[in-house]
């Protein structure tokens, strides 16, 4: 009797089923059991025992000026509507005195999404009596974030694992600084400013994508420090989370990085076409992304070189600029300044 059909092929292929199901269980469990494969309430879990908390989305806010008839009034909880669907709520009762008038709003839902620009059109969800329906964005809407991804959770994890905290040592102020809701890279430099002084640089690349990433505000200290101005903006959001977990007498500053321009200019690129040279672009913003730090970096030439290597694969290129490694100054990250590619 042949084996399709019949009662044989039909328990081996129920129990290779059944053993596949099982084995991959056994699979899931060995990954769970440490920390640089485990997943959802795993991961979590893990973290957990090193006081590491996935970071929640956060939501963004700014102001709205309306204009209308003075007198009249937009009453606090108003909806108001982005041209995407994005929602926003006013935070309190704005009565016109004049024609317009400026409100403080929130995104109605956590996220990077909420945030928007200086000019940004919003419309009153449902009409209100005396108030013009289009308004705009006068303060930019700023500070939402997505929550953590997996991804910088785990690193954030292994990081407290590999450098245990040490009561105010260089990595403590990192894994402090990347604990704060949309920050996604972090830098310090003891001693900065003299001893007793740190100076910290961060970089939201995700709530400030519209900024390449800067913090949005002015550098100085926390609203408790007496020895030095305060800080604005994220800045000050920054400092104020470092403060009450700094050593008792260090003095904290909190910078945005400044940016210096690396300019790259290719010949007999090949394969040579508009998608080549953007995919290039690309791979070098992630390039200096990856590798850039405002406690001093150098881009070689041979770095620019493996990042088009990656695009051009088998091709060509010549890099006829930068010809020698490119300095970095302390306090500055670079950023892709002018590509000109040509076959």
């Amino acid at each position: 009797m042949p084996l399709f059909g019949s009662v044989l092929r039909i328990l081996a292929t129920a129990m290779a089923g059944l053993i596949h199901g099982t084995l991959g269980y056994l699979d899931w469990i060995a990954k769970q059991s440490v920390p640089f494969t485990a997943t959802q309430e795993s991961l979590e879990g893990w973290a957990a025992l090193k006081g590491v908390i996935r970071i929640p989305a956060t939501q963004a806010s700014g102001t709205a000026t309306f204009t209308g008839t003075p007198g009249y009034a937009l009453p606090a909880g108003t909806i108001l509507v982005r041209g995407d669907s994005v929602q926003y709520t006013t935070a309190a009762d704005l009565t016109l005195t004049g024609t317009s008038g400026s409100v403080a709003i929130t995104a109605s839902v956590a996220g990077a999404a909420g945030n928007a620009a200086v000019g940004s059109v919003l419309t009153l969800q449902s009409a209100v009596a005396g108030i013009v329906s289009a308004g705009s964005v006068s303060t930019a809407v700023v500070g939402g974030a997505d929550a953590e991804s997996d991804t910088a959770f785990r690193t954030r994890m292994l990081l407290a694992y590999s450098a245990p905290a040490q009561g105010g040592s260089q990595s403590d102020y990192v894994n402090w600084t990347l604990a704060v809701p949309g920050v996604t890279r972090a830098w310090c430099l003891p001693n900065a400013s003299g001893p007793g002084t740190v100076t910290v640089w961060a970089c939201l690349d995700a709530a400030r994508a519209s900024f390449n990433g800067l913090p949005q505000g002015s550098t100085g200290s926390a609203t408790l420090e007496t020895r030095s101005a305060s800080a604005t903006g994220d800045q000050l959001m920054i400092a104020d989370a470092l403060y009450p977990l700094r050593p008792a007498t260090a003095l904290v500053t909190v910078a945005a990085p400044a940016t210096q321009n690396v300019n790259v200019t290719l010949t007999s690129l090949s394969p040579y076409s508009a998608q080549v040279v953007a995919d290039i672009t690309t791979a070098l913003k992630q390039l200096f992304l990856t590798i850039g730090s405002p406690l001093g970096t150098k881009i070689y030439p041979s770095d620019i070189a493996d990042a088009i290597e990656g695009v051009v694969g088998g091709g060509g290129h010549f890099i006829l600029s930068p010809t020698s490694a490119v300095t970095i100054a302390t306090g500055s990250i670079p950023v892709l300044g002018t590509l000109t590619a040509s076959a």
